[in-house]
Protein backbone atom coordinates (compact mmCIF):
# COMPACT_ATOMS: atom_id res chain seq x y z
CA UNK A 1 0.00 0.00 0.00
CA UNK A 2 1.27 3.47 -0.87
CA UNK A 3 0.84 5.63 2.22
CA UNK A 4 0.80 9.41 2.10
CA UNK A 5 1.36 11.82 4.95
CA UNK A 6 -2.11 13.34 4.57
CA UNK A 7 -3.76 9.91 4.61
CA UNK A 8 -1.87 8.66 7.66
CA UNK A 9 -2.37 11.88 9.60
CA UNK A 10 -6.10 11.79 8.90
CA UNK A 11 -6.58 8.10 9.64
CA UNK A 12 -4.29 7.70 12.64
CA UNK A 13 -4.42 11.05 14.47
CA UNK A 14 -7.32 9.99 16.67
CA UNK A 15 -7.09 12.92 19.06
CA UNK A 16 -7.44 15.41 16.21
CA UNK A 17 -10.67 13.66 15.24
CA UNK A 18 -12.07 13.85 18.80
CA UNK A 19 -12.42 17.54 19.79
CA UNK A 20 -13.45 16.73 23.34
CA UNK A 21 -10.47 14.47 24.04
CA UNK A 22 -9.15 16.74 26.85
CA UNK A 23 -12.46 16.37 28.66
CA UNK A 24 -12.37 12.60 28.20
CA UNK A 25 -8.86 12.38 29.67
CA UNK A 26 -9.89 14.60 32.60
CA UNK A 27 -12.93 12.41 33.26
CA UNK A 28 -10.81 9.26 33.19
CA UNK A 29 -8.34 10.75 35.68
CA UNK A 30 -11.14 11.85 38.02
CA UNK A 31 -12.87 8.45 37.89
CA UNK A 32 -9.54 6.71 38.46
CA UNK A 33 -8.68 8.80 41.52
CA UNK A 34 -12.11 8.07 43.01
CA UNK A 35 -11.61 4.36 42.36
CA UNK A 36 -8.30 4.32 44.23
CA UNK A 37 -9.89 6.07 47.19
CA UNK A 38 -12.81 3.65 47.40
CA UNK A 39 -11.32 0.29 46.40
CA UNK A 40 -8.71 -1.98 47.93
CA UNK A 41 -5.60 -1.73 45.78
CA UNK A 42 -1.85 -2.19 45.85
CA UNK A 43 -0.21 0.74 44.08
CA UNK A 44 3.15 1.14 42.37
CA UNK A 45 4.36 -2.40 42.80
CA UNK A 46 7.85 -2.49 41.30
CA UNK A 47 8.23 -5.22 38.66
CA UNK A 48 11.59 -4.02 37.35
CA UNK A 49 14.58 -1.90 38.22
CA UNK A 50 13.61 1.52 36.83
CA UNK A 51 10.97 4.00 37.94
CA UNK A 52 8.52 3.40 35.11
CA UNK A 53 8.42 -0.34 35.77
CA UNK A 54 5.50 -0.30 38.17
CA UNK A 55 2.00 -1.74 38.24
CA UNK A 56 -1.18 -1.36 40.27
CA UNK A 57 -3.09 -4.42 41.45
CA UNK A 58 -6.78 -4.54 42.35
CA UNK A 59 -7.31 -7.93 44.01
CA UNK A 60 -10.54 -9.85 43.94
CA UNK A 61 -12.01 -10.95 47.26
CA UNK A 62 -11.04 -14.62 47.03
CA UNK A 63 -7.91 -16.57 46.14
CA UNK A 64 -7.21 -18.60 43.04
CA UNK A 65 -9.02 -16.17 40.74
CA UNK A 66 -8.13 -15.19 37.17
CA UNK A 67 -6.01 -12.11 36.49
CA UNK A 68 -6.75 -9.54 33.80
CA UNK A 69 -3.72 -7.42 32.91
CA UNK A 70 -4.59 -4.09 31.28
CA UNK A 71 -2.02 -2.15 29.23
CA UNK A 72 -2.89 1.49 28.64
CA UNK A 73 -2.62 3.38 25.36
CA UNK A 74 -1.46 6.87 24.46
CA UNK A 75 0.50 6.18 21.25
CA UNK A 76 3.39 4.77 23.32
CA UNK A 77 4.17 8.33 24.50
CA UNK A 78 1.50 9.50 26.95
CA UNK A 79 -1.01 8.54 29.66
CA UNK A 80 -0.41 6.40 32.73
CA UNK A 81 -1.79 3.35 34.49
CA UNK A 82 -3.26 5.69 37.10
CA UNK A 83 -5.62 7.11 34.46
CA UNK A 84 -7.36 3.73 34.12
CA UNK A 85 -8.03 2.49 37.67
CA UNK A 86 -11.77 2.67 36.89
CA UNK A 87 -11.45 -0.37 34.65
CA UNK A 88 -10.87 -2.63 37.65
CA UNK A 89 -14.05 -2.55 39.81
CA UNK A 90 -16.50 -4.30 37.42
CA UNK A 91 -14.04 -7.16 36.97
CA UNK A 92 -13.25 -7.38 40.68
CA UNK A 93 -17.00 -7.56 41.30
CA UNK A 94 -17.05 -10.59 38.99
CA UNK A 95 -14.20 -12.35 40.81
CA UNK A 96 -11.32 -11.26 38.55
CA UNK A 97 -8.21 -9.52 39.86
CA UNK A 98 -6.89 -6.68 37.69
CA UNK A 99 -3.34 -5.42 37.16
CA UNK A 100 -2.62 -2.16 35.33
CA UNK A 101 0.87 -1.74 33.88
CA UNK A 102 3.14 1.23 33.36
CA UNK A 103 6.02 1.24 30.93
CA UNK A 104 8.50 3.83 29.71
CA UNK A 105 7.24 6.31 27.15
CA UNK A 106 8.61 7.66 23.87
CA UNK A 107 10.76 9.44 22.91
CA UNK A 108 12.90 8.46 25.87
CA UNK A 109 11.96 4.78 25.68
CA UNK A 110 11.91 2.92 22.33
CA UNK A 111 9.01 0.58 21.61
CA UNK A 112 11.37 -2.41 21.72
CA UNK A 113 12.05 -1.63 25.39
CA UNK A 114 8.33 -1.15 26.10
CA UNK A 115 7.80 -4.68 24.82
CA UNK A 116 10.55 -5.98 27.10
CA UNK A 117 9.07 -4.10 30.04
CA UNK A 118 5.66 -5.65 29.39
CA UNK A 119 7.32 -9.07 29.27
CA UNK A 120 9.02 -8.37 32.59
CA UNK A 121 5.73 -7.27 34.14
CA UNK A 122 3.87 -10.40 33.11
CA UNK A 123 6.75 -12.61 34.21
CA UNK A 124 6.77 -10.84 37.59
CA UNK A 125 3.04 -11.36 37.97
CA UNK A 126 3.27 -15.02 36.99
CA UNK A 127 6.02 -15.67 39.53
CA UNK A 128 4.27 -13.75 42.29
CA UNK A 129 0.76 -15.07 41.72
CA UNK A 130 0.51 -17.09 44.94
CA UNK A 131 1.45 -14.09 47.06
CA UNK A 132 -1.26 -11.95 45.47
CA UNK A 133 -4.05 -14.52 45.41
CA UNK A 134 -4.57 -15.11 41.69
CA UNK A 135 -4.06 -18.18 39.53
CA UNK A 136 -0.82 -18.07 37.47
CA UNK A 137 -2.47 -20.41 34.98
CA UNK A 138 -5.27 -17.94 34.24
CA UNK A 139 -3.56 -14.73 33.12
CA UNK A 140 -5.30 -12.75 30.37
CA UNK A 141 -4.25 -9.50 28.73
CA UNK A 142 -6.25 -6.56 27.39
CA UNK A 143 -5.01 -3.24 26.11
CA UNK A 144 -6.20 -0.12 24.35
CA UNK A 145 -4.57 1.49 21.28
CA UNK A 146 -0.80 1.26 21.84
CA UNK A 147 -1.68 -1.08 24.68
CA UNK A 148 -3.54 -3.21 22.15
CA UNK A 149 -0.30 -3.51 20.20
CA UNK A 150 1.55 -4.54 23.36
CA UNK A 151 -1.22 -7.03 24.15
CA UNK A 152 -0.66 -8.73 20.81
CA UNK A 153 3.10 -8.71 21.36
CA UNK A 154 2.54 -10.57 24.64
CA UNK A 155 0.57 -13.20 22.71
CA UNK A 156 3.43 -13.53 20.23
CA UNK A 157 6.06 -13.82 22.97
CA UNK A 158 8.23 -16.93 23.20
CA UNK A 159 8.14 -17.01 26.97
CA UNK A 160 10.62 -19.86 27.63
CA UNK A 161 13.18 -17.95 25.53
CA UNK A 162 12.64 -14.92 27.75
CA UNK A 163 13.12 -16.99 30.92
CA UNK A 164 13.37 -20.75 31.32
CA UNK A 165 10.87 -20.91 34.19
CA UNK A 166 8.04 -19.40 32.14
CA UNK A 167 5.45 -21.56 30.32
CA UNK A 168 4.91 -21.16 26.56
CA UNK A 169 1.25 -20.34 27.17
CA UNK A 170 1.69 -17.80 29.98
CA UNK A 171 -0.97 -15.61 28.33
CA UNK A 172 -4.21 -17.57 28.12
CA UNK A 173 -6.10 -15.05 25.94
CA UNK A 174 -5.96 -11.51 24.61
CA UNK A 175 -8.36 -8.63 23.99
CA UNK A 176 -6.69 -5.78 22.07
CA UNK A 177 -9.00 -2.77 21.70
CA UNK A 178 -8.37 -0.36 18.80
CA UNK A 179 -4.85 -1.69 18.48
CA UNK A 180 -2.22 -1.03 15.84
CA UNK A 181 -0.76 -4.29 14.59
CA UNK A 182 1.10 -3.15 11.47
CA UNK A 183 3.22 -0.13 12.38
CA UNK A 184 4.31 0.74 8.84
CA UNK A 185 1.69 3.51 8.32
CA UNK A 186 3.03 5.36 11.36
CA UNK A 187 6.30 6.01 9.53
CA UNK A 188 4.34 8.46 7.40
CA UNK A 189 2.52 10.13 10.32
CA UNK A 190 4.78 12.91 11.61
CA UNK A 191 2.47 13.76 14.50
CA UNK A 192 3.57 10.53 16.22
CA UNK A 193 6.71 9.37 14.41
CA UNK A 194 8.57 12.48 15.55
CA UNK A 195 8.65 10.67 18.89
CA UNK A 196 8.69 7.03 17.79
CA UNK A 197 11.40 7.41 15.11
CA UNK A 198 10.24 4.33 13.24
CA UNK A 199 11.81 3.23 9.97
CA UNK A 200 10.59 0.40 7.75
CA UNK A 201 12.80 -2.27 9.30
CA UNK A 202 11.82 -1.42 12.87
CA UNK A 203 8.14 -1.01 11.99
CA UNK A 204 8.01 -4.47 10.43
CA UNK A 205 9.96 -6.06 13.29
CA UNK A 206 7.53 -4.56 15.82
CA UNK A 207 4.32 -5.49 13.97
CA UNK A 208 2.45 -8.46 15.48
CA UNK A 209 0.43 -8.86 12.27
CA UNK A 210 3.74 -9.79 10.61
CA UNK A 211 4.62 -12.52 13.13
CA UNK A 212 2.90 -15.68 14.31
CA UNK A 213 1.03 -16.04 17.55
CA UNK A 214 3.04 -18.13 19.99
CA UNK A 215 0.15 -20.37 21.06
CA UNK A 216 -3.47 -21.10 20.22
CA UNK A 217 -4.70 -18.72 22.95
CA UNK A 218 -8.02 -17.12 21.96
CA UNK A 219 -8.01 -13.61 20.53
CA UNK A 220 -10.95 -11.21 20.55
CA UNK A 221 -10.46 -7.86 18.83
CA UNK A 222 -12.54 -4.71 19.28
CA UNK A 223 -12.82 -1.20 17.89
CA UNK A 224 -15.29 1.65 18.07
CA UNK A 225 -17.83 1.79 15.28
CA UNK A 226 -17.01 5.50 14.81
CA UNK A 227 -13.27 4.97 14.39
CA UNK A 228 -11.36 5.61 11.19
CA UNK A 229 -11.21 2.99 8.45
CA UNK A 230 -7.57 2.34 9.23
CA UNK A 231 -8.14 1.54 12.89
CA UNK A 232 -10.84 -0.92 11.87
CA UNK A 233 -8.54 -2.38 9.18
CA UNK A 234 -5.81 -2.92 11.74
CA UNK A 235 -8.02 -5.33 13.67
CA UNK A 236 -8.85 -7.14 10.44
CA UNK A 237 -5.13 -7.54 9.74
CA UNK A 238 -4.51 -9.30 13.03
CA UNK A 239 -7.59 -11.48 12.66
CA UNK A 240 -6.37 -12.60 9.24
CA UNK A 241 -2.80 -13.19 10.37
CA UNK A 242 -3.89 -15.12 13.48
CA UNK A 243 -6.79 -17.15 12.07
CA UNK A 244 -6.08 -20.00 14.45
CA UNK A 245 -6.55 -17.72 17.46
CA UNK A 246 -9.25 -15.38 16.26
CA UNK A 247 -12.67 -15.81 17.89
CA UNK A 248 -14.58 -12.68 16.94
CA UNK A 249 -14.46 -8.92 16.50
CA UNK A 250 -16.56 -6.52 18.56
CA UNK A 251 -17.61 -3.33 16.73
CA UNK A 252 -18.70 -1.23 19.68
CA UNK A 253 -21.65 0.93 18.64
CA UNK A 254 -21.57 4.72 19.00
CA UNK A 255 -17.98 4.87 20.27
CA UNK A 256 -14.84 6.52 18.96
CA UNK A 257 -11.17 5.70 19.54
CA UNK A 258 -11.34 6.89 23.15
CA UNK A 259 -14.88 6.20 24.30
CA UNK A 260 -14.57 2.58 23.18
CA UNK A 261 -12.26 2.12 26.16
CA UNK A 262 -15.05 3.17 28.54
CA UNK A 263 -17.07 0.17 27.39
CA UNK A 264 -14.53 -2.29 28.76
CA UNK A 265 -15.66 -1.22 32.24
CA UNK A 266 -19.37 -1.07 31.44
CA UNK A 267 -21.08 -4.26 32.67
CA UNK A 268 -23.93 -3.62 30.21
CA UNK A 269 -21.57 -3.52 27.22
CA UNK A 270 -20.86 -6.35 24.77
CA UNK A 271 -17.17 -5.51 25.20
CA UNK A 272 -17.30 -6.25 28.92
CA UNK A 273 -19.22 -9.46 28.17
CA UNK A 274 -16.56 -10.46 25.64
CA UNK A 275 -13.82 -9.93 28.21
CA UNK A 276 -15.61 -12.18 30.70
CA UNK A 277 -16.21 -14.75 27.96
CA UNK A 278 -12.49 -14.73 27.23
CA UNK A 279 -11.51 -15.05 30.87
CA UNK A 280 -13.96 -17.87 31.53
CA UNK A 281 -13.53 -19.46 28.08
CA UNK A 282 -17.27 -19.36 27.48
CA UNK A 283 -18.22 -20.30 23.94
CA UNK A 284 -14.66 -19.85 22.65
CA UNK A 285 -14.06 -23.50 21.67
CA UNK A 286 -10.41 -23.30 22.67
Amino acid sequence: MNYTVDFCEREYNARAAIPDHPQIFARWAEQAAATRRLRACLLDLQYGDIGSERLDLFPARSDGVPLLVFIHGGYWRSLDKSDFSWIAPPFVNHGVSVALLNYGLAPRTPIEEMVRQSLRALAWLYRGADGYGFDPNRIFVAGHSAGGHLTAMMMAALWPSFAADLPPDLVKGGLPISGIFDLEPLIYAPFVNADLQLNLARAHKLSPARMPAATAAPLITAAGALESNEFRRQSELLATAWRGNFVRHIAVADTNHLTVCDELANPASPLFDAALDLIHRRGLHR
